[in-house]
């Protein structure tokens, strides 16, 4: 029978020492961010599907907004890796994943409409408006600026992209211009609902060559099929609806640009074919807010380049976190 090896008092005194020592640094090893999915209730009769990564002491608040045909899952993976030192919220709007897709005559899907589940989200989550960051892209752009012009205090900053913040259909993909005025609008509609499969296969990769194209996670792709339809609602009626208000929420906005006070920071894809990014430059010139064109990248840049998307986010808080 072997003996186990004989240590010298002092000897076995620092090795006990250095194993309690050890044993506390792991106690004291926060555990990994991870991404909770819950339901939220905004309003009577509308709830909310929400991501959430919590963070016991965050150096900030992220909350990002998806685009079509988007649900918070495309930004799982990114809030995972901000949920080191933030606490970073999603939810799917209203007509998209597990969200409350109401009648659209009792909710109008609109700009506007969104703006207001917006708010009603920030009042219910309870986060505090100055160390937030809003990121936000496609139809998930425009509700946080309206949204700002009457209240500038709703975020330490907004990031948004890939968006249409005016009225200028010649910068846009034919079939998006098509959905800003009927009759055009309902043969898109129907189109869309049609070939929804080949939308959620292909609407990232469009615009891109071969070796710039990429895959996006199961996860998401399955949450978009799955989500596509609830009822009588899918995301292509929702999108059908936002458009259709479209061109008075940009004329408004537009309108009322000089009242634009959030620090804003645009990021925009050298290769989108959605929305060209002559709007972004625009938008850029007539706000002062800083523009990054990002060479290689399409409409997606969230999910073609999330490396991108987690340095831009934690850029908004260099002032106030020594990284």
């Amino acid at each position: 029978m072997s003996k186990l090896p004989y240590r010298k008092p002092q000897v076995a005194a620092l090795f006990a020492a250095t194993a309690l020592l050890a044993g506390g640094a792991l106690a004291q090893v926060a555990p990994a961010p991870e991404a909770e999915f819950g339901y939220t209730e905004v309003r009577p009769g509308m709830t909310l599907r929400t991501l959430v990564v919590h963070h016991p002491n965050p150096k900030g608040y992220v909350l990002f907004l998806h685009g079509f045909p988007e649900t918070a899952y495309a930004w799982k993976d990114i809030a995972v890796r901000l949920g080191k030192d933030f606490e970073v919220h999603a939810f799917d709007w209203p007509g998209y994943g597990q969200s409350t897709r109401p009648p659209a005559d009792q909710f109008g899907y609109a700009p506007r409409d969104y703006a207001g589940v917006l708010r009603d989200y920030l009042s219910k989550s309870g986060i505090p408006a100055s160390k937030l960051v809003i990121y936000a892209t496609d139809i998930g752009a425009l509700p946080p600026l309206l949204l700002a012009l009457d209240d500038p205090g709703i975020a330490k900053a907004i990031v948004v992209g890939d968006f249409a913040p005016f009225d200028r259909p010649q910068a846009m993909w034919p079939a998006l211009q098509s959905l800003k005025a009927r009759p055009g609008a309902d043969g898109t509609r129907a189109y869309m609902n049609k070939t929804s499969d080949e939308i959620l296969a292909n609407a990232y990769r469009r615009g891109l060559n071969k070796a710039e194209q990429f895959d996006i996670s199961s996860e998401l792709q399955q949450d978009m099929n799955q989500g596509w339809s609830q009822g009588s609602m899918s995301s292509a009626d929702s999108f059908y609806h936002y458009y259709l208000h479209f061109n008075e929420d940009e004329h408004d906005f537009e309108a009322r640009l000089d009242q634009l006070k959030t620090p804003v920071k645009v990021l925009w894809g050298d290769k989108d074919i959605y929305i060209d990014k002559r709007m972004g430059e625009e938008f850029s010139q007539r706000t002062g807010a800083p523009l990054k064109v990002l060479p290689g990248v399409g409409h997606y840049p969230h999910l073609q380049d999330p490396d991108r998307t987690v340095e831009e986010v934690r850029a908004e808080f260099k002032p106030s976190i020594n990284d």
